[in-house]
């Protein structure tokens, strides 16, 4: 709905499991929430960049690589996906739900 009503809808998305899977083959998980966040848990082997320094960091990134961007609930991370899109990038995923869903899958989370 969320997406809907700000004109994410052309948002592709993956559930955690295939989130997990997709990191398992080489995918980059970047996680757009802040450090406080982050701090609280995160995915394994998942980057932090928030998603405020996204535009200045973008050159950190391999737009020919897979990359599966992470939120508290996916809201934030569908912007991130739909930037990352606009900026030329072909191979970017959200993650539907975010952390919550991914903890309610009961997957693995770094603290």
């Amino acid at each position: 709905m969320f997406a809907r009503l700000f004109g994410l809808q052309n948002i592709p998305e993956v559930t955690p499991t295939e989130a997990q899977a997709r990191q398992r083959t080489g995918a980059l998980v970047i996680d757009v929430r802040e450090p406080h966040e982050w701090k609280t848990g995160h995915i394994p082997g998942a980057r932090l960049i928030p998603l405020d320094e996204l535009p200045l960091r973008v050159a950190e990134l391999d737009p020919e690589r897979e990359i599966v961007l992470v939120c508290r609930s996916g809201n934030r991370s569908a912007q991130a996906t739909l930037y990352l899109q606009r900026a030329g990038f072909r191979r970017v995923v959200n993650l539907a739900g975010g952390m919550i869903a991914w903890t309610r899958a009961g997957l693995p989370v770094e603290r």
